[in-house]
């Protein structure tokens, strides 16, 4: 099947041609009937694979020129590089078309995208809690929303966005089509598409948490954070070979921590991308990625979600992932529009349940190689790896040498509780009258 079959209008079609885009991806063609129809459609596939172009051919298509304010589709995303991305693919797409589109995310200043929002949109693109945010402000109203989009909910989910998903979804109108792609689909997902979705289609490519075959799989077990930085270094001295290489890590502090290593050994090659990091610092970073001015980018999982970057030559889980899904999406970022592409796992003992959950999602194991005879078994642990030391004299450390939590009490202080008889002998020793404070007492004494 080809892009003619698909009955798109004549802009379109100049658009992909353009693109040099001929044939669609299974995905886009069996979602393409559907979500014409008008029906609600859950889209399972593997990443990489075209999800963005297979809701956004139909929604074009039934996209008709209106000059009303209020935006018509709303497209949700969990990450602000991902807005800037489903924003250029609209532009991309959209080149013969005279429609108006904005992305709107955080780390920005929100008093700029409220003006804009003003001037008028046809499709608005968001995270969740800057929507919810503009929502608050009256800066965009969703009263309009005919066509909405949902994509990798179960990271925005991960990331905390409950609150504002189900909060947008109650501010909807109940008369829209309502549309999700993800390459996973986890039970906390479902409940959402139950509660909010009506009889929806499920078009499914592949099982989720099926590997592409075109991604070929290498694992390798190392025992602490340094000799996986030597195994990284070795890897990447083949600079031919590994061209654009993708370094993923758990967490903005170790992957801050490998950057330095890099930096040092190849200068000037590597940049990096997390959540502390500034959002222009963020874009700058993907940009000199994708273009090829660095050929190494180190990131957390922010970037593991629907980012399409082409020619990834490598991608490396620098550490294992304790959510199975995240590893998917991972590799995901490699082998992309049926090109070959190679993933290293990196594995110590203590990620090795993570690892066999990895295996079970995908109903097949990684293949292990050994390390390289040239790369050194460092013995030295970093900080985060080494045991907590305890305080030997401290009596809180451990149940064996804890003491009493009291001290004796001074001579002087240990008093008895006497009860009634103590108040006696105060009242005889201090000779207080037994009719003290008694009026009537008082008044029969004065008789």
């Amino acid at each position: 099947m080809t892009f003619q079959d698909l009955n798109l209008n004549t802009p379109l079609r100049n658009a992909l041609e353009d693109l040099n885009f001929h044939s669609p991806t299974p995905i886009q063609e069996q979602a393409f009937s559907s979500i014409m129809s008008g029906k609600d459609v859950v889209g399972i596939a593997q990443t990489g694979t075209g999800k963005t172009f297979a809701y956004l051919l139909p929604l074009l298509k039934m996209l008709k020129y209106s000059e009303q304010k209020n935006p018509r589709i709303l497209i949700i995303v969990p990450t602000r590089e991902l807005v800037v991305q489903v924003v250029e693919e609209i532009e991309k797409l959209a080149k013969y078309i005279n429609l108006r589109v904005s992305g709107v995310y955080g780390g920005v200043n929100i008093n700029t995208q409220h003006q804009n929002l003003l001037q008028g949109q046809d499709i608005l693109v968001a995270t969740p809690r800057r929507l919810y945010d503009l929502v608050l402000r009256r800066a965009v109203l969703l009263k309009s929303i005919q066509k909405l989009v949902i994509d990798e909910v179960d990271v925005m989910l991960d990331l905390g966005f409950k609150f504002q998903i189900n909060n947008i979804l109650e501010l909807l109108p109940q008369n829209r089509q309502s549309i999700m792609f993800s390459a996973t689909m986890t039970e906390t997902v479902e409940k959402l598409i139950d509660a909010n979705f009506k009889a929806p289609e499920k078009i499914s490519v592949a099982v989720s948490g099926t590997p592409l075959e075109n991604i070929e799989q290498r694992g390798y077990k190392i025992p602490n954070f340094n000799t996986k930085a030597n195994l990284l270094k070795y890897l990447l001295q083949d600079r031919e070979k590994f061209s654009k290489v993708l370094i993923f890590l758990d967490n903005k502090r170790i992957a801050d921590r490998l950057f330095e290593i890099i930096d040092k050994e190849f200068p000037e090659e590597a940049t990096i991308v997390h959540t502390g990091k500034g959002q222009n610092y963020r874009l700058r970073s993907v940009r000199q990625f994708g273009d090829g001015f660095c050929r190494i980018l180190i990131a957390t999982d922010v970037m593991a979600r629907g980012l399409d970057i082409e020619n990834v030559s490598h991608v490396v889980n620098f550490d294992t992932p304790a959510y199975p899904e995240n590893y998917m999406h991972r590799i995901g970022r490699t082998g992309r529009a049926e090109k070959q592409g190679i993933s290293f796992l990196f594995t110590t003992e203590k990620e090795q349940q993570s690892l066999e959950s990895i295996e079970q999602l995908m109903n097949m194991q990684v293949p292990e190689y050994d390390l390289p005879e040239k790369v050194e078994v460092s013995t030295e642990l970093i900080p985060e790896e080494r045991p907590r030391a305890i305080e030997i004299n401290n009596p809180g450390t451990s149940a064996d040498n804890a003491g009493p939590a009291f001290h004796e009490k001074k001579e002087k202080n240990k008093k008895e509780n006497l009860g009634g008889s103590y108040r006696r002998e105060i009242a005889k020793k201090y000779k207080k009258p037994k009719t003290r404070g008694d009026k009537h007492a008082n008044r029969r004494k004065k008789k």
